[in-house]
């Protein structure tokens, strides 16, 4: 199953004192809750920011005093990740859960009712709301597998090392992103891309059913997997690949393609797409004639979309720029 590409990235931004207001903005940007303040109301400063990457909505979210909500049955994965203070939370009739700067907490999709309590007058969470079916499609890419259940991630996982930290940093990264103007969450290709990245994030950070087949050492390809990706890039080497997308093309998981190029080629999978690139790049500037083409429409034709960089990696790979190999008209 293939995750979906967000066409656009949606920012938004929202800071109130009203409670009424606290409502509706929790209940269109996660889920319908029954929201209080328990509290000095007069402390009441309802600060959101969220983005939404399409299979993920992130918002980061602070009250400045003590609140409490629930909700019934969610249908998405929701993940609380505090990164000052702490709260709790409470799925159906099961025990209470701490959300700390240490600790996330998952909510199930078919969790029944939920209460979310004992915040902390400090407390500012990153929340983010994640799609079952996406989730579902991205642990299928990793495993290069159908999955018949989808996972069932454990209530807690570590946020304050490891994989887990990494996940939040990149959640606040993505955050922070909102106010660049022109940044690259704005590019969809990009923004899929980080889309990806945080599902799988997720699931190499927390502790669910299918771990151990994530953590196992890759099966062994045969060298004809890795043929059939090398022979579609050579044939189309500007579409927008990505690693699911190859891993399509071959027919296994990421993770295998990325074990069976390194083992046949020493280099994965989207180094060798840039390679290529780099390749025809140059076989097309050595024959165009200068003031017909730039090295920009060039560039942009083979897939690399930050000119910049493009200069920095064919220099480095042929020792000189691309505008010295447009000048040469070498044969």
């Amino acid at each position: 199953m293939e995750v979906q590409k967000p066409q656009t990235v949606e920012f938004a931004s929202f800071v109130t004192r009203e409670v009424d207001e606290v409502r509706a903005t929790v209940n269109t940007v996660f889920s319908e809750a029954r929201f209080d303040v328990v509290g000095n109301a007069g402390d009441l400063v309802a600060d959101f920011a969220v983005i939404n990457l399409g299979a993920l909505t992130v918002g980061k979210v602070s009250y400045g005093t003590p609140v409490k909500a629930r909700t019934g049955e969610l249908g998405y994965y929701h993940v609380s990740a505090p990164i000052a203070g702490s709260h709790s939370v409470r799925q159906g009739r099961g025990p209470v859960w701490y959300a700390s700067t240490r600790r996330a907490v998952v909510v199930d999709p078919a969790s029944g009712d939920n209460l979310i309590a004992d915040y902390s007058p400090d407390c500012a969470t990153i929340n983010v709301k994640i799609d079952k079916a996406a989730l579902v499609g991205q642990l299928e890419t990793l495993l290069g597998r159908p999955v018949q259940r989808r996972p069932t991630i454990e209530p807690s996982f570590d946020i304050g090392s490891g994989p887990g930290l990494s996940w939040l940093n990149l959640l606040s990264w993505s955050l922070l992103d909102r106010d660049v103007p022109d940044g690259l969450l704005r590019q969809p290709i990009f923004a899929g891309r980080i889309e990806q990245a945080l599902l799988e994030g997720l699931l190499l950070a927390s502790d669910h059913q299918y771990r151990a087949a994530l953590d196992a050492p890759p099966p062994s390809m045969r060298p004809a997997a890795v043929k059939r990706v090398m022979d579609a890039v050579r044939e189309q080497p500007a579409e927008p690949y990505d690693a699911a997308a190859l891993a399509a093309i071959a027919q296994v998981s990421v993770r295998t393609l990325q074990d069976a190029f390194r083992k046949n080629l020493g280099m994965s999978p989207m180094t060798y797409v840039s390679e290529v690139r780099l390749q025809r790049a140059r076989e097309q500037l050595k024959v165009s004639i200068p003031g017909t083409v730039s090295v920009t429409d060039i560039a942009y034709r083979w897939g690399f979309a930050h000119l910049g960089r493009f200069a920095r990696r064919y220099r480095a790979r042929f020792g000189e720029t691309p505008s010295q190999t447009l000048r040469c008209l070498c044969l």
